[in-house]
């Protein structure tokens, strides 16, 4: 454990949900996913858009991205990955704070491949509707949670 929380825009998330983490950046669980192993991976500096990115923390995102992606795909029995980031309100970010879903695929988990994206906006829409996570959090507790993230932190080692 490196600290006890982490920052995600407004929130702190628990070093118990976190599963993996670079220098640069961090990744873990999702408080809603939409399909087994829908992950979030976030920059450790607080950066709302995309752009706004130094180049060592682009490179460090999407490298993390990647083998998380990859360990994820291979435990989920999965055939593909998604990865998806929404930058800016209007793209449907509802959390100011970088971050790229990462989602293992398997045929037929949605109709239409591309409703994914409808899924994950549903998700996020609904999220900032009840901003009040501890609200959220009944959904999915912490030890949940955890649970989820020490299966995901042995998959990494």
């Amino acid at each position: 454990m490196e600290s006890e929380y982490y920052t995600f825009g407004p929130y702190k998330i628990h070093h118990k949900e976190v599963f993996y983490y670079t220098d640069l950046s961090y990744a873990m669980v999702n408080l809603r996913p939409l399909l087994p192993g829908h992950v979030l991976v976030c920059p450790r500096r607080e950066v709302k858009r995309f752009v706004d990115l130094t180049a060592e923390e682009t490179s460090d995102l999407w490298l993390t991205a990647q083998k998380v992606g990859s360990r994820l795909e291979d435990h989920h029995k999965a055939s593909s990955l998604t990865f998806a980031i929404q930058d800016g309100p209007q793209a449907g970010q509802t959390v100011p704070h970088v971050h790229i879903h990462i989602l293992p695929r398997r045929g037929g988990d949605f109709e239409k491949n591309d409703e994914i994206y409808d899924a994950i906006d549903v998700k996020e829409k609904e999220l900032k509707e009840k901003l009040d996570l501890d609200k959220e959090r009944k959904d999915r507790s912490l030890e949940e949670m955890a649970e989820e993230a020490s299966e995901y932190r042995r998959l990494l080692l």
